[in-house]
């Protein structure tokens, strides 16, 4: 009996790291794919201010995307 609830909750577990890993995904794409968009609109309203914009453009994903990864990991850990 409590061998069979046991693997019912490792079950949930693994769900629930599977979610989060997918939701950590799925939020990161957004949030790059808004800085991304704004970022080219900015760059359109001020042309000469490109460069500046592209390089905070750049950090700024690269935060997010190491952010994301660290997400992911530690549900993949949870799970694990």
């Amino acid at each position: 009996m409590i061998l069979i609830i046991l693997l019912e909750v490792v079950g949930i577990a693994k769900l629930g790291g599977a979610l989060g890993a997918g939701l950590a995904a799925i939020g990161a794409a957004i949030g790059i794919g808004r800085i991304g968009s704004h970022a080219m609109e900015a760059i359109a309203r001020q042309p000469e201010a490109a460069g500046d914009i592209r390089s905070n453009m750049i950090v700024a994903s690269a935060l997010i995307e190491g952010v994301a990864l660290f997400a992911v990991i530690i549900t993949l850990l949870a799970v694990l």
